[in-house]
């Protein structure tokens, strides 16, 4: 059985938090001990990502399914963008188990199709890909460069993103390869309104990795949606605005 890194703290419903790519969930360390006061918290590191050892083959599918076999009985999972992805398809799946669903600066595709506008270039995502393989600090710092671009406080909160990024171990390489496969091959739309239940989107107004415009998209296929949009703030809303972030999810829990 592939193992996976999980820290729980807190009581109350339980709440999954599933780290975004190249990341760990070290990412959450601002919003951990509030959200651990109205939450049984379940904090995950992805196969290959924080403490988790990496795991075959790395796809969207077989990620899901080992989420799916530590997953709590009747839970809040929230994912940050691609782990925002791996939510959608956990809700998808395990509906009796998955009760509300909290999609943070996601996106049902990654990458721009014919069809899809509001998709990352794919030559962008291609890049990514190569760079990683011959320089990996140089492409990691402007991905997380890029996350924080458009964000009213970006300086300061690219040192947070970086400080939390080098508390563990480096991401495996092909982990991280596998990764952007997910995100430049992964289609969700045509499935998103099979997703019944009450969802929570949250989304940075200046978003340049997961456009805005997604989130609109999402909320009008799901039927059960709040869209909470922030202002000024780029791809991590719970860096640039931690109380407000706190704040949607425990209202969230109580009127959904």
């Amino acid at each position: 059985m592939t193992y996976l890194h999980v820290e729980s703290m807190g009581d109350g419903p339980d709440l999954v938090l599933l780290h975004g790519w190249a990341m760990h969930s070290g990412i959450w360390s601002g919003v951990r001990e509030q959200l651990s006061q109205q939450f049984r918290l379940h904090l995950i590191d992805l196969p290959g990502h924080g403490l988790s050892p990496a795991s075959e083959p790395g796809t969207l599918n077989h990620l899901v399914e080992i989420i799916t076999k530590i997953l709590p009985e009747h839970c809040i999972v929230g994912g940050w963008s691609l782990g925002g992805q791996i939510a959608m398809e956990l809700a998808l799946r395990e509906p009796e188990r998955v009760k509300q669903l909290i999609l943070i600066s996601t996106t049902p595709c990654f990458a721009k199709r014919d069809d899809w506008k509001w998709g990352m270039e794919h030559k962008l995502l291609q890049l990514f890909l190569e760079n990683l393989k011959l320089n990996y600090a140089t492409t990691i710092n402007r991905f997380l460069t890029l996350q924080m671009s458009g964000d009213r406080d970006a300086s300061k909160i690219l040192l947070q993103l970086r400080k939390h990024f080098f508390q563990r171990a480096e991401p495996d390489p092909d982990a991280l390869l596998k990764g952007l496969r997910i995100l430049q091959e992964s289609d969700l739309r045509d499935r998103m309104e099979a997703i019944k239940q009450p969802v929570l989107l949250l989304h940075g107004e200046n978003d340049v990795i997961t456009h805005p415009a997604a989130a609109d998209w999402m909320h009008q296929q799901l039927a059960q949606s709040q869209r909470v949009m922030f202002p000024h703030c780029g791809h991590a809303p719970f860096l640039s605005y931690p109380d407000q972030f706190v704040t949607c999810l425990n209202e969230f829990r109580t009127h959904a």
